[in-house]
């Protein structure tokens, strides 16, 4: 039998139990939560970040509302705190696969795809309910767990624009929207878009151009023409 390996350590009362490939900035651990006992993500931000006493006073006071949000299509962040000076997010531990590991480079079956992509609206909408939008939808952020159920990432929530800090070119906004790539700031609306783009490359395994999309129909004969009708609204 294997010797089971030590703690890579403690932020506050999570045991650090194994470090994971980061999405965005700073370091994600697989850990323990020694209060509850059970297992969760802890995502330990980069020193500095936020930049200023302000700025992390709204992160935190964001976090509390994304907090309040139950969904089955959110990642639940569970608590958000300051460790020897660093910020701190706890989310929920998901077993599975990024829906980029599902679509595995062939068009999805429509009705999969369909499925997952209202799984995706129905958790953007109740973000929007709330007074987020996410910012950061895309294949690789979207993780489909061991049940076959979409999880959209909670921390864009949190921050409201994505991960995102000046000077430090830090960014999760895979799937900017027209105005987003025009330098505008992104809002519900490019929500609307990502959720709409993902489900193209779900059916043709392309992402959509800003500008002339062909209907999803032309390259792939198993999509009906009623829903073309309603993903190139979304993406254009």
């Amino acid at each position: 039998m294997s010797a089971v390996p030590p703690p890579l350590g403690a932020v506050s009362h999570y045991t650090l139990l194994e470090r994971l490939e980061p999405s965005g900035p700073g370091e994600l651990y697989r850990a323990r939560d020694t209060r509850l006992g059970r297992t969760v993500t802890v995502r330990v931000l980069p020193p500095g970040y936020p930049a200023g006493p302000i700025e992390r006073q709204s992160l935190f006071d964001s976090a509390r509302a994304v907090i309040a949000l139950s969904h089955p299509n959110i990642t639940l962040l569970y608590d958000a705190g300051e460790h020897e000076g660093r910020a701190f997010l706890v989310f929920e531990f998901l077993k599975g696969q990024t829906l980029r590991a599902e679509m595995a480079g062939r068009p999805m079956n429509v009705r999969r795809a369909v499925e997952l992509a209202v799984q995706m609206a129905d958790g953007v909408a109740e973000a929007h309910g709330a007074g987020f939008f996410h910012g950061g939808l895309s294949p690789d952020s979207i993780v489909i767990t061991a049940r076959g159920h979409a999880k959209i990432p909670a921390f864009e929530l949190a921050s409201r624009s994505g991960f995102e800090q000046d000077g430090r070119g830090v960014r999760l906004r895979d799937y900017d929207s027209p105005e987003e790539a025009r330098g505008q700031a992104p809002d519900d609306r490019s929500d609307i878009y990502s959720v709409g783009a993902v489900l193209y490359e779900m059916l043709t395994t392309r992402r959509p151009p800003h500008k002339g999309a062909a209907a999803p129909s032309a390259s792939n004969p198993h999509v009906p023409p009623e829903l073309d009708d309603v993903v190139l609204p979304a993406v254009r």
